[in-house]
């Protein structure tokens, strides 16, 4: 099963409309996704209907890109899981980073580095806020909750229908769906966790939460989008938690 982004909502048809919109006025959505939830498949429709960036899953390599962190070391302390992970975590905690931050890394516990990188990565989710996006995962609902105009969504759903939806969108049996299951949604929830004492499932930092294996991702789709042009037209604060 595919979902392709369909003509009428491809961005490049709203680049025009983008680059004239000021800073700081375009939609911003952050998206938190369960395993088998289809946020990979909905977080980039959303993107295009809006006419704004996608930033997912690789917002660590972006990150590293632009503050000339090691890749590596991002990836260490981002949302994982990803090949390597346990492996890249253990070298951290035996030796200094190799780049340009040797010389200060070196001489810090693993936790001081896991901070100041993920520092990195929350100065690139600010810098991309203030231009709009959709932002899926790396703990935006807290990052960017601040920002009037921010929608944040949850897609959630029951285990067992969750591991059905990821078998047939990603095309794998059953063992292979179950595993990533435990795995991903354990390192997600973890990471929510760790780095900010928050539990990511708790419904009071969302303004909305979908189940979207008994809605189709379409109509999710559909529902994020007219949600995150409302709260861009009528920006109001939320809450402190």
């Amino acid at each position: 099963m595919t979902y392709p982004i369909p003509a009428q909502w491809d961005p490049a048809l709203s680049q025009d409309r983008r680059a004239q919109a000021p800073e700081g006025t375009q939609p911003l959505v952050t998206i938190a996704a369960l395993y088998g939830t289809g946020g990979s498949v909905i977080g980039p429709r959303v993107a295009a209907r809006l006419g704004v960036a996608f930033m997912g899953r690789d917002i660590p390599q972006m990150a590293a890109q632009r503050s000339g962190v090691p890749l590596d070391a991002v990836e260490a302390v981002a949302e994982g899981p990803h090949p390597g992970a346990n492996r890249l975590t253990a070298r951290l905690a035996r030796a200094p980073i190799i780049g340009a931050a040797t010389n200060r890394a070196s001489a810090e516990p693993l936790e001081a580095t896991e901070r100041r990188l993920r520092s990195c990565i929350e100065a690139f989710l600010a810098d991309a806020a203030s231009r709009g996006g959709v932002l899926l995962g790396h703990g935006g609902m807290v990052v960017l909750r601040s920002v009037p105009r921010a929608l944040h969504v949850l897609l959630r759903g029951p285990q067992e229908e969750r591991i059905h939806q990821a078998m047939a969108l990603q095309r794998v049996d059953r063992s292979v769906a179950e595993e990533r299951q435990r795995v991903e949604d354990r390192a997600r929830i973890g990471y929510v966790r760790r780095a900010y004492g928050a539990d990511g499932l708790d419904p009071c930092w969302y303004h909305l939460i979908l189940d979207s294996t008994a809605i189709d991702l379409d109509d999710c789709v559909e529902q994020i989008a007219a949600a995150a042009q409302a709260r861009a037209r009528h920006p109001r604060p939320s809450p402190p938690i």
